[in-house]
């Protein structure tokens, strides 16, 4: 039997190794349709990371109490559950920032990145494994959704989190940043295109990152290793 991943392991692996918006391109939906914004992609990742780790933690209790055959719909509705609590909770407290992004709250019940932790995740693993990869997933597609509504946004409105206090409160319209009336933007970032783009060009950096980085382990490890075998082969002393 396999041992367990480590905590450590987790973590890295949902917000970079095995990102599911960057690695398996799960998600693409909501990925692409609401990162018009900054402050619109984080509240699409908030909402989708509080349903990953609340229906994490929920398949993971009931794991050995779902038979087989029946697990899918289960979990979908398990799923769609926390979906509405978290749909009705955004109506009543960030009802502005739902009128954007509606639509997509409710596709959250489809979303591959969910059903997919729940069903090779969550339903193998005890509850706060299975806890802490929802929210290790969830922050790793909430970056994602972030960044590139970020790209987006700078690139063709010359903003960035413009109206941030729709979800933060009215203080975080201090984090706005404008570059004012003049700036000529990409119409292109903006439109169905950019979003397309945009992915490409983080996958990409993602890609050349992780190559440096395997790289660099190479060249630690072969300059580790003589060493290692010099001390094993000295001759005692004594």
């Amino acid at each position: 039997m396999a041992a367990p991943q480590s905590y450590g392991s987790i973590i890295g692996d949902g917000l970079w190794k095995n990102n599911q918006s960057l690695v398996a391109l799960l998600g693409l939906c909501p990925l692409l349709a609401t990162t018009t914004s900054a402050t619109n992609g984080l509240g699409m990742g908030l909402a989708t990371t509080v349903v990953l780790t609340c229906s994490n933690g929920t398949v993971s209790l009931i794991r050995h109490l779902v038979r087989p055959e029946v697990r899918i719909p289960i979990f979908v509705l398990v799923i769609a559950s926390f979906v509405t609590i978290v749909e009705l909770t955004m109506q009543a407290f960030f009802f502005q920032l739902y009128q954007v992004l509606g639509l997509f709250i409710s596709l959250i019940v489809v979303n591959c990145i969910i059903i997919g932790r729940a069903e090779a995740f969550a339903s193998k693993n005890r509850l706060d494994r299975a806890l802490l990869d929802g929210l290790a997933m969830g922050l790793g597609a909430t970056l994602v959704l972030m960044v590139l509504g970020g790209m987006r946004e700078l690139l063709a409105q010359g903003t960035l989190f413009y109206q941030a206090d729709l979800l933060l409160g009215p203080s975080a319209s201090v984090l706005t940043l404008n570059l004012g009336p003049d700036f000529q933007g990409a119409l292109i970032a903006i439109l169905p295109p950019g979003a397309f783009i945009g992915l490409g060009l983080l996958i990409a950096l993602k890609n050349v990152l992780d190559k440096r980085l395997k790289q660099r382990a190479a060249v630690k490890l072969a300059q580790s290793a003589p060493a290692a075998v010099g001390a094993e082969t000295a001759p005692a002393t004594g």
